[in-house]
């Protein structure tokens, strides 16, 4: 993009392309703000849309139609797009540091840069899988299916740490794929899946009957259900590094506190988010965890020129999970308040819903729905509806960008 510099009268920059950002940029280049220089900073040109990411790995979606393209997006909102790690803010110079370019300088700023699963306290932590950043985490689900796809009669153990509705998910998603490759049906003897939840119940934050049809589901589906386990170390046996993928892969032991000790092949971590470092030596404001405290305008407690949305963002008057479909929603309000921002004008509220309908898939392209004390058990009808919003709210970025999902 080339702009006159001399017409440029603010600078907005926004770091991390999440669901928040990914809208707010859709919206900047339907309706583009004169006199600013608009700014993204990301680490990928494409982002994961988390609504599809478990249809992904089922094997139902391919990369493109689960993915935005942050570069057509960037091009589009007339954005300068730096692929680049934000590793700290000068805040009384209104400076981003990045990891590999000079400082970005910045009149509004907004951080929209998700979560990490939290590893912190467990020993040999490192050589599990992180779910995120997704990135990572679908390199070495790829390579599992090469793996698994060139020796289908090997056994395959796999081991899940984190009983929330990412880690079910992941687990129901994960199983439907590798049981098609060796096309096998029910509880195929060449696979194991253990689940690791700390909690006396999966999905703890979901209402009870939700836990309930999904533990009958796991159980089922043949999985190794490990509840009140919380794991406290991992320990390679022979193991070379997960990063190396020509490396000989060995086992690793995983070790709860109770004493219980699996054997693994691969371990995916998929516990409660975490915020990264970096935030900590900011002088923003944040929650116990880590993540940037906002008002009900999305603007730090702190500095009110900084925004933050999605994971990263704690809002204090309404607190809610840690989940994309309310950094989706705050798409709409966080464009407004930036351009109301950079307009001089005084930002708009906002208060997210406190119920909303979840539709959870089961990798059968099944789906359970559960909205408040309401749950339905799995159904194709509901896996359509699922699929269908989802596919929608792509379609969105691919009218304008013109990727054709």
């Amino acid at each position: 993009m080339q702009q006159n510099t001399q017409s440029i009268v603010k600078d907005l920059v926004l770091i991390g392309g999440g669901h928040s950002h990914a809208i707010a940029l859709l919206m900047f280049g339907m309706k583009p703000l004169t006199g600013v220089r608009l700014t993204l900073i990301t680490e990928a040109s494409d982002t994961p849309y988390s609504g599809m990411l478990p249809g992904h790995i089922a094997g139902f979606y391919n990369h493109d139609e689960c993915h935005i393209d942050l570069q057509r997006l960037a091009q589009f909102a007339q954005a300068q797009l730096y692929i680049d790690k934000a590793v700290g803010l000068d805040l009384k110079n209104n400076k981003v540091f990045c990891a590999n370019r000079p400082p970005v300088t910045f009149d509004v700023l907004s951080i929209d840069i998700g979560s990490t699963p939290a590893t912190l306290s467990v020993l040999g932590a490192e050589y599990a899988i992180p779910a995120k950043p997704v990135a990572q985490l679908l390199e070495h689900w790829y390579q599992l299916l090469e793996d698994v796809a060139e020796n289908p009669d090997k056994l395959m153990r796999i081991g899940i740490v984190g009983g929330g509705a990412g880690g079910v998910e992941l687990a129901l998603s994960m199983q439907a794929n590798l049981l098609n490759i060796k096309k096998r049906e029910k509880n195929f003897p060449q696979l194991e899946i253990d689940l690791f939840q700390r909690d006396a119940e999966l999905m703890p934050n979901y209402h009870p009957s939700v836990r309930r049809l999904v533990t009958q589901l796991l159980i089922k589906r043949g999985m190794e259900l490990h509840l009140r386990e919380n794991v406290c170390q991992v320990a390679p046996n022979n193991f070379t590094s997960i990063f190396d993928e020509r490396a000989e892969r060995g086992e690793l032991n995983v070790i709860c506190e109770s004493g219980l000790k699996v054997k693994c092949d691969r371990l995916f971590w998929v516990t409660q988010a975490s915020a990264p470092h970096w935030l900590k030596t900011t002088e923003l404001a944040t929650d116990e965890q880590g993540f940037i405290l906002v008002d009900d305008t999305l603007r730090s407690l702190t500095h009110p020129h900084v925004f933050a949305t999605g994971d990263i963002a704690t809002m204090i008057n309404h607190p809610r999970p840690k989940a994309g479909v309310f950094a989706v929603r705050q798409g709409k309000p966080l464009f407004e308040n930036l351009q109301r921002i950079l307009d001089g004008k005084s930002p708009l509220t906002y208060k997210p819903q406190k119920q909303y309908l979840s539709l959870i898939g089961t990798g059968d392209k099944r789906a359970i729905a559960t909205r408040g004390f309401f749950t339905l058990p799995p159904h194709k009808l509901l896996w359509h509806l699922k699929d269908s919003i989802d596919r929608r709210f792509m379609q969105r970025f691919s009218e304008k960008l013109g990727t054709g999902h």
